[in-house]
């Protein structure tokens, strides 16, 4: 099985669910009745993609940064605790109290400098890349534990 197939299959199903787009209320109320480790997946293969794509300021800036907390949750349910450290430092950025709104997160990013998040990028670019074997292979492991306590 290619690296990431066994959580994409918890993944996948979900995908159409999950309101990303209608605002916070809307994001939480659409995973209210999805099993909270495919939710967890979801989010962080989500915050995963676009920060590796463009970093933390993408990530925030789009309509995925509503997803953060349960992100952030996610990486800690695989096992990349580290990763889940960087993340939770990105976020505080936005104070004490995560911003899901995401008007509210772009207005904050427009007040940082450019060269924000470079740190917390690099290291969350390593990390996502090693720890626990990397993101796929830390998600499939736990896309795996999730199978067999869902089949005893």
């Amino acid at each position: 099985m290619e690296p990431g197939n066994r959580s994409w299959a918890l993944v996948e199903p979900v995908c159409d669910v999950i309101d990303l787009y209608n605002g916070p209320a809307a994001f939480l109320e659409s995973i209210k009745n999805i099993r909270r480790p495919a939710a967890l997946l979801y989010a962080s293969l989500f915050c995963e993609q676009e920060v590796c794509n463009g970093g933390f300021n993408q990530f925030f800036s789009n309509s995925t940064g509503v997803l953060a907390p349960e992100a952030l949750e996610g990486f800690q349910a695989v096992g990349q605790h580290e990763v889940a450290s960087v993340l939770h430092q990105a976020m505080t950025a936005f104070g004490s109290e995560y911003l899901r709104e995401r008007n509210a997160r772009q207005k904050m990013l427009q007040s940082f400098t450019k060269d924000h998040f470079d740190e917390l990028n690099r290291r969350f670019f390593v990390l996502i890349r090693d720890e626990a074997g990397g993101y796929e292979t830390a998600a499939d492991n736990y896309a795996s534990k999730i199978a067999i306590a869902a089949s005893d």
